[in-house]
């Protein structure tokens, strides 16, 4: 949607184009995807990976979508050795593609299509602290330079997405995402604090109205694990009428 000018997702568009401009720009990038989920940890280690269209009822042009950047096999294997040294299973996998939740949001920041990409996948277990030890096993990546890109939402109840508004929805979606904002931006916490508040997430105001599942906020749970301090940057914007919110570290 945010590719085909769809109105409710232009804030995001707009934001992650202003983000782009902003950031040092990357040798690489590491995305983590809500759309991928395997037993053990899964590293796309093609040289080349094709794009999956993992979605359906759109108009014909989204399923021609090209993004032919390369991936980075070295990156790849760097990742694996890092999970496997910190004690997470891990597994390279030469043949899956990236899903729309890597392609959208890179052919948005860098449409030139020449910033290497490694998409790490989601466990699915879903455990929130086994997230967050993804994040610090790839703090130790020899290269410094790297974008780390959790791709998920912080809404994402798509029966509510859809539904009118309301008071009622609207005061949770609002109460889950100033928790969300406290939780990854206040520096009064201890670090303990902050990964035991993202480990109880589902304890939040309006935790399970945002998310009936968790797999779209586990991304956040591994850029966290990565840096392991406050973030240095909060976006709030709509997306779909939706009070949503990017986090930058």
């Amino acid at each position: 949607m945010p590719l085909l000018g769809d109105p409710g997702h232009r804030e995001m568009v707009t934001c992650l184009e202003s983000l782009a401009r902003r950031l040092q720009r990357p040798d690489a990038v590491i995305v983590v995807s809500a759309h991928w989920e395997e037993e053990v940890a899964a590293i796309t280690a093609s040289p080349a990976p094709s794009l999956i269209y993992d979605y359906y009822g759109f108009p014909e042009e989204s399923y021609h979508y090209t993004y032919p950047c390369p991936g980075e096999p070295q990156l790849a294997g760097e990742i694996h050795r890092l999970l496997e040294n910190y004690g997470i299973e891990a597994k390279l996998d030469q043949d899956r593609g990236w899903d729309h939740g890597v392609f959208v949001p890179m052919k948005i920041m860098y449409p030139e299509a020449d910033i290497p990409c490694v998409q790490l996948s989601l466990l699915h277990s879903l455990d929130p602290g086994a997230h967050i030890a993804l994040g610090q096993a790839l703090s130790g990546l020899s290269k410094k330079n790297i974008l780390l890109m959790g791709s998920g939402f912080s809404f994402h109840n798509l029966k509510a997405i859809f539904a009118p508004e309301d008071a009622q929805t609207n005061a949770m979606n609002q109460a889950f995402e100033q928790w969300l904002h406290e939780t990854c931006c206040s520096t009064e916490l201890s670090e303990d604090e902050r990964v035991q508040k993202l480990e109880h997430w589902f304890e939040a105001p309006g935790a399970r109205f945002c998310h009936p599942r968790v797999e779209h906020l586990l991304p956040l749970h591994v850029c966290y694990g990565f840096s392991q301090k406050a973030c240095s940057e909060v976006l709030k914007l709509q997306i779909m009428n939706k009070a949503s919110s990017m986090y930058v570290w």
